[in-house]
């Protein structure tokens, strides 16, 4: 994440896809009274860039009682079509399995309130917070870049995954199919992928995601956070439900697609109790991969996950982050490669001899499905044109 201050450029004209106009919730300075069902935050935290900062001024007219009201209201979710230059992203981190990304959205209305993706809805000049969930980009020409990208001279072909900063199958996919385009691209060139997800939609996608699986072209990982469904619901409010992501494992595996399993993010007394717990129901319902990455709380995210914990768990808030602190050198975050999604220090340790030894017991690998990145040919540059060969 880039350290300068600078304010970034407006972002691109955007036209309204569905939801009617809502009301603008403030981006006040101050956190909301209490949560919303449905919400991860309806804090419309201000984001590091801002020229600006506002203050919460009594005016003795009940001007904060009002704004407080106006926010539990907070706006539908509105969807802003973007025209990409390009779809795909380099990945230079050693932390990551991966060589390219592709994200069909920016912004998730699934509103985990730990995303570590959140951030990057600053750079859109929008909030990290209320935004974050309320205002998705969409990518519309997703598929026409990726095609081009792929008939590029001299691309090679890399490991690539689908989902990685935002969840390709959250709630407005169903309507936009963006992510089965992309897929679509993908089955025409033979290119394999990964894909990570929380939400059953990816099922809709088994016609095309099975066979290319049965050729090595496919796996798909379900992050699965907590088995305790009230928990979800607060941490996750508009992902698949605990039982019902375990149950897309195993519509999955049934059709043959290689399956894993993110316990992640991992949050100490929080969903940290579960790591066992959620592995073998996993593994019973069909993972046979696994791995999980430490709770990250980068820029915004930590203000916004602390007054998470303050809502719904203030009994151990506190020891919560503390517990966070201590395992990234006593700062809410470290960003340095090779800790960063695993932190350090002893606690750090015990987590990940917990998780080792319950992979291990389970018969869980820990190392990527393997993908067979042989049998790529370029795409059509039309996709009605057919191919001779």
């Amino acid at each position: 994440m880039p350290s300068s201050n600078r304010r970034p450029a407006e972002p691109p004209a955007a036209a309204l896809v569905y939801a009617p106009q809502a009301p603008q919730a403030p981006h006040a300075p101050h956190a909301p009274h209490a949560p919303q069902k449905g919400r991860g935050t309806v804090w419309a935290i201000e984001h590091r860039f801002r020229s600006e900062s506002h203050e919460a001024f009594d005016d003795g007219w009940g001007t904060l009682e009002q704004a407080a009201r106006e926010e539990a209201v907070g706006p539908d979710t509105r969807v802003l079509e973007e025209q990409v230059k390009s779809i795909l992203t380099g990945n230079d981190s050693p932390d990551i399995g991966f060589d390219l990304s592709i994200n069909p959205y920016r912004g998730c209305e699934h509103g985990c309130s730990y995303c570590y993706a959140r951030p990057t809805h600053s750079y859109l000049n929008l909030s990290p917070g209320l935004d974050f969930e309320t205002r998705i980009v969409a990518k519309v020409n997703a598929a026409e870049r990726l095609r081009e990208a792929l008939r590029a001279p001299g691309y090679t072909p890399l490991l690539l995954n689908i989902g990685s900063a935002t969840d390709a199958y959250q709630p407005v996919e169903r309507r936009l199919r963006i992510t089965r385009s992309l897929i679509e691209v993908l089955a025409e060139a033979n290119h394999a992928f990964s894909l990570i997800t929380k939400s059953s939609l990816v099922e809709r996608d088994l016609d095309l995601i099975a066979p290319m699986a049965a050729r090595g072209l496919a796996a798909v990982y379900v992050s699965i956070t907590t088995l305790d469904g009230e928990l979800a619901r607060k941490l996750e409010p508009r992902a698949a439900a605990p039982h019902r992501r375990l149950r897309t494992l195993e519509t999955l595996a049934r059709a043959g697609v290689p399956v894993g399993v993110s316990v992640s993010p991992v949050i100490p007394f929080v969903n940290e109790p579960e790591i066992e717990r959620v592995l073998e129901a996993a593994r019973d319902a069909g993972a046979r991969r696994a791995f999980s990455i430490v709770l990250r709380l980068p820029w915004e995210v930590s203000p916004i996950f602390r007054q998470w914990l303050a809502e719904h768990l203030p009994d151990r808030a506190e020891r919560v982050m503390a517990r966070l602190r201590e395992m990234r050198g006593g700062k809410d975050n470290d960003p340095r490669f090779r800790t960063r999604m695993r932190g350090e220090g002893v606690w750090a340790e015990l987590v990940r001899q917990r998780f080792e030894k319950a992979c291990a017991r389970l018969d869980l690998n820990r190392e990527r499905h393997e993908l067979d990145l042989t049998q790529f040919r370029p795409p059509a540059s039309n996709p009605a044109q057919g191919s001779l060969f």
